[in-house]
Parts: C-alpha cells; sequence; structure tokens
C-alpha cells in the first residue's frame, strides 16, 4: 500500500483546499447576509449559497481530508512521533471545531436569529487563515517555529481586533 502514498497525499492535499474554499468564503457570504439581511431576494439566493457551500463542498472535503490523513497516518505511523505533526493534529482539530461553528452560524442566520453582525463575521474569517499559515509552516519545516507561530498569531489577533471593532 505504501506504493500509493504519494496518490493519497495529492487526494489529501485536493481535499484540503477544497474545505479550505469553503472556510474562506463562508463567513464571507454571512458577512453579505447580515449587512443586506433587509433585502429579503437577496438573503434567500445567499442562504441557498450558505447550505450548499457547507453540504454540498465543505463537509464532503473536510471528511475526505480527515480519512486521507488517517490512510497516511496508518501507512506511516512514525508521523505519530514528530513533535511538528501532532502540533499539526492539535491545529486541525480547531479547523474541525471552526468548521463545525460555521454551521452553527449558518442554522442560526437560516431561520433569521443570528446576533452578530457583518463585522463579527469579517474578523472571523480571519480564523482560518491564521490556522492555515500555522499548519502549512509546520508541513513545511517540519518542525515547531514558536517565534514566528506566536508572532503570526498576535499579528492577526490585531487584525482581527480592528476589523472587529
Amino acid at each position: 500500500m505504501i506504493e500509493y502514498y504519494q496518490a493519497i497525499l495529492a487526494f489529501h492535499v485536493i481535499s484540503v483546499l477544497s474545505w479550505m474554499s469553503m472556510l474562506f468564503y463562508l463567513p464571507r457570504l454571512y458577512v453579505y447576509h447580515q449587512e443586506h439581511n433587509t433585502k429579503e431576494d437577496f438573503v434567500k439566493v445567499v442562504k441557498i449559497q450558505e447550505y450548499k457551500l457547507y453540504k454540498y463542498i465543505g463537509m464532503p472535503a473536510m471528511w475526505t481530508t480527515i480519512l486521507s490523513g488517517g490512510f497516511m497516518i496508518y501507512l506511516n505511523p512514525t508521523l505519530l512521533t514528530q513533535n511538528w505533526f501532532l502540533a499539526k493534529l492539535s491545529l486541525l482539530v480547531w479547523l474541525i471545531l471552526y468548521s463545525f461553528s460555521l454551521e452553527f452560524f449558518r442554522k442560526k442566520l437560516e431561520q433569521n436569529i443570528c446576533k452578530r453582525d457583518g463585522k463579527f463575521f469579517r474578523a472571523y474569517n480571519e480564523v482560518p487563515t491564521i490556522l492555515a499559515i500555522l499548519i502549512v509552516t509546520l508541513v513545511i519545516t517540519k518542525s515547531i517555529p514558536i517565534i514566528f507561530s506566536i508572532s503570526i498569531t498576535l499579528f492577526f489577533a490585531f487584525i482581527m481586533y480592528k476589523i472587529a471593532k
């Protein structure tokens, strides 16, 4: 099976790209949804886009990312002995929780009971960017660059604060 590792890795990267597209775009739709919530026809279309993006692209991509990643771990269990990989897995947990939080907000928006405004979703939209930068850095460097990680997190926290303010 190890001879298929590169093909599984390619599938994994494609799944991650699809999943990240949902993570980056869905909060942007939430911004438009909240900032134009008085335009019924617009909101009706955005609700359909939100639903389809989450259910038909985001969730299948998330699960194929998890399954293909799990299969790569099965084929190469030594990954679990490397600190950078364990750090990556912990960030992955946060990314999964973020994905589920998007469904929480989608349902609230669908029912017209969401109390969050467009500014909140603009700031919230930065979360997957921070996580993606940290995960990619771990994968490329195969180390845990502490100063870089703290710096990038503080930088994006500042951006999120400014957006929300």
